[in-house]
């Protein structure tokens, strides 16, 4: 890589009952850019921590000076909100996210910074390839999902469980994170920018040391849940309409060739339909139809209120005739207050 300098550089770090990994994590962010060639800071976001953290993480905060900020969340709100706080508050050109246990290496932030840069990517995601983790609650559930994400996204990434990521502040801030949708990041840019845009590296990943983890197996069936809105909100969200009349149709085809079926036998063979089961069934499948086109109606107007009245683009312009680069995202990346240079201390 040329010595020219690099990006500004915000570094994320939800933390959430970690007081043992404070001291260590801050030490260790540090050593990790003790040789990064641009501004940086490294952004803490408490996330509700009864055990200590908020005071030792301040505290590390005033030995290391302005570049680590601390922000403190009002109650814990789950890693999802806490790591789209970091990013609304992050002021760098590119966001690196990470865990706060130690398990992800921040040394590894430059060389997946330097990948990002010469392969021109909006994401660079970390594969946990030899993770150190248990294999029956961790490991397969983790696999299992990868695949299942994969496959319903089209987004075909080894490791989406993996926080530690390095985007283009313009691209992430473009994405809004709500319940526990963080595991889903790869899918949610892939709505904003081309697959050909993200990728993935082979990152260091350690065994926890301190700490308990806050995941388990049941979340399995959360990640199942929430998959099923992301796929519904990448391919239906500006028109849902055709989510729910897709489903009326079919129903309703069902429900009428049933009918119709039971009209010859009825008419024709002159047989008594009124006791069969079958009758009652098409019944049902016809009046669920007009439900399910109903719904899809509903859905159509609300949806276009949505837009028109929060005014979001259904598109975003990535470079104009003119070959100028467009400038996009939230609020805070328009500031001119920037990361400070920063010293390893």
């Amino acid at each position: 890589m040329s010595q020219s300098r690099k990006p500004s550089l915000s570094i994320v770090i939800p933390m959430y009952n970690e007081i043992d990994n404070v001291g260590p994590m801050i030490a260790r962010v540090h050593e990790a850019l003790a040789a990064y060639n641009g501004p940086w800071e490294l952004l803490i976001v408490d996330d509700g921590s009864t055990d200590g953290t908020p005071q030792a993480l301040n505290r590390e905060a005033a030995i290391r000076g302005p570049h680590v900020r601390i922000v403190e969340l009002r109650r814990n709100f789950g890693q999802t909100a806490a790591m789209q706080a970091g990013i609304d508050e992050a002021h760098g050109e590119l966001i690196a996210t990470l865990d706060g246990d130690l398990q992800n290496d921040p040394a590894d932030i430059p060389r997946m910074i330097d990948h990002l840069i010469e392969r021109d990517l909006d994401l660079l995601t970390g594969w946990r390839k030899n993770r150190k983790d248990d294999l029956v609650m961790r490991k397969i559930p983790s696999r299992i999902a990868n695949r299942l994400i994969g496959k319903i996204t089209g987004v075909r990434i080894n490791d989406y469980g993996c926080s530690l990521k390095i985007y283009r502040a313009s691209v992430i801030k473009q994405v809004r994170l709500y319940g526990e949708m963080h595991r889903f990041i790869p899918a949610w840019v892939a709505a904003v920018v081309p697959p050909s845009r993200i990728g993935e590296i082979e990152v260091n990943h350690n065994a926890r040391v301190a700490g308990v983890s806050k995941y388990g197996i049941s979340r399995t069936f959360r990640v199942i849940l929430d998959l099923l809105s992301v796929y519904f909100f990448m391919r239906y969200k500006a028109r849902p309409g055709h989510f729910f009349g897709m489903i009326g149709l079919s129903m309703g085809s069902i429900g009428s060739l049933l009918l119709v079926y039971l009209a010859f036998v009825k008419f024709i063979l002159d047989e008594d339909i009124g006791s069969r089961p079958l009758f009652l069934i098409a019944v049902v499948f016809v009046i669920a139809a007009l439900q399910f086109l109903t719904t899809g109606v509903m859905s159509e107007l609300i949806s276009r209120t949505y837009f028109e009245s929060s005014r979001i683009q259904q598109y975003v312009i990535y470079k104009r005739d003119d070959g100028a680069e467009t400038k996009t995202g939230w609020a805070n990346a328009d500031k001119d207050d920037t990361p400070n240079d920063s010293q390893a201390g």
